[in-house]
C-alpha cells in the first residue's frame, strides 16, 4: 500500500496521580502519514512528544483523541481502538519498533533474543538463528558473545542486538526510536545501510535521531512536531 500509515487529529496528555490529577497536555491535532519506500524524521527540541507519537503508533500509549490507520493483512485497522490481541497481531505482523532500551528475558542468549521476531512468526529455529547471526555480525558484535545474555553487554552491544532484533523481520512499517544513541561511526553507517535498504523493500519508516549526519543521510521527510504543541503552550 502506497501510504500504509495515517495519523489523524490525535492528542495526548498525562494525568499527574501525584499532583492531584493535574494533566499534562502533551501533543494536540497530530496528523501526518508514512509513504512506503520513505523515512520521516520527527523533528523538534527534547519535550515536544517525539516519543510520545511513536509510543502511540506502537500501542504502547493510548491516544486520548484521533485515529491511527494502519494497513494490517489487507484491512485497515485504528490502532487508537485496537484490542489487546489485535495490537500484538500488529506487532507481529505489520509495525516494527527498534527502542533506545533493550529488554529482554534474563539468561536468554543474545542471537535467541534477535531471532524471536521471526521465531513468533513461524520461522524455524535453524533459519531464524542464521538470519540473526547474519545481522550480529554485519552489526560487529563478536561472535563469543552470541551465546551470552545480553543484560552483561555494554550499552552498544545491548543496542546492536536490539537493531538485529528490530530490522530482522519483513514488517511494512518500522519505528525508529535512537537507534543509533549508543554506537560507534562504524556501526552508524551500519545502521545507515540498514535502513536505506529498508527503505529500497518499500518499508515505512518513522524515526527520531539527534545525531545530524544520520538524520541528513536516511530522511526523505521531516514532521516538526512542534506544530502539534498544545494549544496554549510554547513550542
Amino acid at each position: 500500500m502506497p501510504t500504509p500509515l495515517v495519523v489523524s487529529d490525535v492528542t495526548k496528555t498525562f494525568t499527574m496521580h501525584l499532583r492531584e490529577g493535574v494533566r499534562l497536555a502533551v501533543v494536540e491535532d497530530v496528523n501526518f502519514s508514512l509513504k512506503a519506500g520513505e523515512c520521516a524524521v520527527l523533528g523538534g527540541p527534547s519535550g515536544s512528544g517525539k516519543s510520545s507519537i511513536l509510543k502511540m503508533l506502537y500501542g504502547n500509549y493510548a491516544a486520548d483523541a484521533g485515529q491511527i490507520i494502519i494497513a494490517h493483512h489487507g484491512r485497515l485497522v485504528d490502532i487508537a481502538h485496537a484490542t489487546p490481541r489485535t495490537m500484538l497481531a500488529i506487532r507481529r505482523d505489520t509495525i516494527g519498533y527498534v527502542s533506545q532500551f533493550l529488554r529482554a528475558v534474563p539468561r536468554v542468549p543474545a542471537i535467541d533474543v534477535a531471532a524471536e521476531p521471526l521465531l513468533s512468526r513461524g520461522l524455524d529455529v535453524e533459519r531464524a538463528r542464521q538470519r540473526a547471526a547474519d545481522l550480529l555480525a554485519r552489526l560487529n558484535l563478536p561472535k563469543r558473545l552470541w551465546h551470552l545474555p545480553p543484560a552483561t553487554f555494554s550499552g552498544g552491544e545491548q543496542q546492536r542486538v536490539n537493531i538485529a532484533r528490530g530490522f530482522i523481520t519483513d514488517h511494512p512499517v518500522l519505528l525508529l526510536d535512537e537507534p543509533t544513541a549508543s554506537l560507534d561511526a562504524a556501526n552508524r553507517d551500519v545502521v545507515i545501510a540498514l535502513i536505506n535498504e529498508k527503505k529500497a523493500a518499500g518499508v515505512a519508516m518513522l524515526g527520531i535521531f539527534h545525531d545530524s549526519d544520520v538524520r541528513e543521510a536516511v530522511g526523505d521527510t521531516v514532521i516538526d512536531v512542534t506544530g502539534f504543541a498544545p494549544k496554549g503552550k510554547a513550542a
